[in-house]
Formats: structure tokens, sequence, C-alpha cells
């Protein structure tokens, strides 16, 4: 599925960009997170170059830790445009967003964590995403994927997820059978009463499933959780593993 097939997809959107990385140390100590490399191109390139792909045209980072670094690396790109979002304090993925909005329009965007790969199956996941979202019935979408699945990942999951897509938390002391990939589309609106300073996206998702307006849409391909050297490890062993067969998208 192309973009040209989606003519109405998102034409914005965010890479989140601006985390510590604190777990990936001593890496992260003088690299930010996302331009971390695997396979010869940095997280952060690989997360825009999708976002290119499904036919984005303005795409907003937002920065922190290192960020003069990213700034420098970003402004090689000529397409798709680039808008920074520099954080002198950090202001979590909800804070980040909320600041960002009045680069990202009134339409639903894309927002992606720039520290994650994922990897295309039979379906594109953001064209297949914006084919599915339903402006009267969302305020997110979310790409979930198989939690035992993941690669590089050991937690128990976030989502059910019922038959027509909505979502709910995990139950406690339960593994839930979706994680969420850090993908996802959502729209202006979930961030009507958002609070000011810092916060999660977790509170706007848990006010839109109270609401029943989160859904999520499974992916079909490969996804790495980056999250430690060993998780750069796996991803990197599978990446170039592909150069001795045909090499996945």
């Amino acid at each position: 599925m192309s973009p040209a097939e989606v003519p109405n997809g998102p034409r914005r959107g965010m890479a989140l960009a601006a985390g510590l990385g604190l777990r990936m140390r001593p890496i992260t100590e003088h690299t930010p997170k996302p331009l971390i490399t695997i396979d010869g191109r940095t997280l952060l390139d690989r997360a825009v170059d999708r976002l290119e792909e499904a036919g984005v045209e303005d795409v907003v980072v937002n920065t922190h830790h290192l960020g003069a670094m990213i700034e420098r690396h970003v402004a090689a790109r000529s397409v798709p445009k680039i808008h920074l979002s520099p954080e002198d304090a950090l202001l979590e993925t909800g804070g980040g967003v909320a600041r960002a909005l009045p680069m990202l329009g009134d339409d639903p965007f894309y927002v992606v964590n720039a520290d994650v790969l994922w990897l295309n199956g039979p379906h594109p996941a953001l064209p297949m995403m914006a084919a599915a979202w339903d402006e009267a019935a969302m305020d997110g979408l979310l790409l979930v994927h198989p939690t035992v699945e993941a690669s590089g990942y050991d937690g128990v999951g976030d989502f059910t997820m019922d038959p027509d897509g909505r979502l709910h938390r995990r139950e406690e002391r339960h593994v839930a059978p979706h994680l969420f990939t850090g993908i996802q589309i959502l729209h202006p609106r979930l961030f009507d009463g958002a609070p000011d300073g810092p916060f999660s996206l977790n509170v706007l998702y848990d006010r839109a499933i109270e609401a029943g307006r989160l859904y999520g849409i499974l992916h079909d391909g490969k996804w790495f959780h980056i999250g430690t050297p060993d998780g750069l490890a796996v991803a990197e062993a599978y990446m170039r593993a592909q150069h001795s067969g045909v090499k996945r998208t």
C-alpha cells in the first residue's frame, strides 16, 4: 500500500527524540539515542524515512539530551521538512507533543518514537494505519505488536484489543497480548484539556479508552525494542543477517 493509495493520510508527523537513553549508557553519554546507528543508518533517519515514504511533508523533532547533535544531523535532510522543538526541561511524551501542536496543525498526525526499529511486513505500517483511521470514531490509533514476538523486549505487554480494534489496558498480574510499538496517529482534539508542563501520553490514552476512542491495529512485520545495548545487538545482528538473503523492508 503506497501513500498514493491513501491520499488523505497524514501529511505531518512528529519524531520523539528528546529522551535521555539512560539504559543505553555508556553509548548515550556521547551519542543521543536517536542517532545510534543500526546497519549504517541512524534510528532517527529510519523513522523519518518511514514518514517520508508515507507521504509526510513536515516532521517535528523534539530534542533535549545532546540536542545540538540532533539539530546538526537533521540539517542534512532536505525532505521531509524538519521543524525542531527543543526542550530545555524534559516534557515527557505528552508534554512534548502538546508543545509541538502549533507546528502539527489541525488534522490527524503521526507520532513515532525515534528510538525503535520497525520493519514493514506485507502491509506497510503507516499507510495501513492511515487507511484504517476513522475520524468519527477515533482520537488515537496505536500500532500494536504481539508481545511474545517482540525482539529485545522482556515486558508484559500493554493492551488487549477488541475485534473492532478498541484498546483496553492490561489487567494486573496478567500478560497482555499486545504491546505498544511507539507508532501512532493522534488527533489534536485528544489534547483538549491536557495538563500543562510534563506529562505522559498515557494520561490521554486512559481518557480516550474511557470514552471508547482509542484503537489499535496489529503490526505484521518485525519490531525491535532498542532499550539496552543487548537489544541493540539483537537488532544489529538481524539486520546484518539480511545481507545474506532477501533484505526486509
